[in-house]
C-alpha cells in the first residue's frame, strides 16, 4: 500500500512506545506468523538482555516498525559464523525487525536496517543477524539490500524443532 501522504522516519525507541510495538509485532504474527510462536512476555521479547539499540519507525507520525541491535546470545547462528572469521570485527544482532502489512511498500524494513548497522558502525561492531530460511520476504530484503549470506545453519526452536536459518553479515566490511 502506498499513499501520497506517507513520510516515513526513524527514531530511537522510548519505553512508551513498547505498547504500540507489542501491537505490531501482534499484527505481524498473525499476517506472517513472525516471530513462529507468540512469546509469553512479547514486551520483554522485543528488548532482550543484551539490546544496545532499538529504533521504531513511523509513518505519518505512527509506529509502523521496529529493529534492535542486541549483542549476540547463546544458539544464534551468525555471530559463530563470523567469529570464525580472521580478524573479524565483534559481531552484534541485527534482531526483531518487523514492519505492519498495512505500512509496507514505503522502504520502512531498509530505513529500519540502515540506522541498526550505522549504529554498529559507530561502536566498531560488525552487524549480522539470523533468518529463518523459510521466511522469503525477509530473505529477499536482506538479500536485495546486498547483506551477505554466510551460512545456514540448523537451530534449536522449542516446540518447532529444528529449523533452518540463514546466517547474514552486513557487506561493508567484507
Amino acid at each position: 500500500m502506498t499513499s501520497e501522504h506517507a513520510n516515513p522516519t526513524v527514531r530511537r525507541r522510548t519505553d512508551d512506545d513498547l505498547d504500540a510495538c507489542v501491537r505490531l509485532l501482534r499484527e505481524v504474527h498473525e499476517h506472517d506468523g513472525y516471530p513462529v510462536s507468540w512469546p509469553e512476555r512479547p514486551a520483554a521479547w522485543i528488548t532482550p538482555p543484551t539490546t544496545v539499540g532499538a529504533w521504531v519507525a513511523e509513518l505519518d507520525g505512527r509506529p509502523a516498525g521496529h529493529v534492535g541491535l542486541a549483542g549476540p546470545r547463546p544458539g544464534e547462528g551468525a555471530p559463530g559464523v563470523w567469529a570464525g572469521r580472521p580478524g573479524a570485527a565483534p559481531a552484534v544482532m541485527v534482531n526483531r525487525l518487523y514492519v505492519s502489512p498495512s505500512a509496507r511498500g514505503h522502504g520502512l524494513g531498509a530505513l529500519l536496517l540502515a540506522e541498526a548497522v550505522a549504529e554498529a558502525r559507530t561502536r566498531g561492531l560488525q552487524p549480522v543477524l539470523d533468518v529463518a530460511a523459510h521466511d522469503g520476504a525477509a530473505v529477499a530484503l536482506y538479500e536485495r539490500l546486498g547483506w551477505r549470506r554466510l551460512a545456514t545453519v540448523a537451530q534449536e526452536w522449542g516446540p518447532h524443532g529444528t529449523v533452518a536459518v540463514h546466517c547474514y553479515a552486513h557487506p561493508a566490511a567484507e
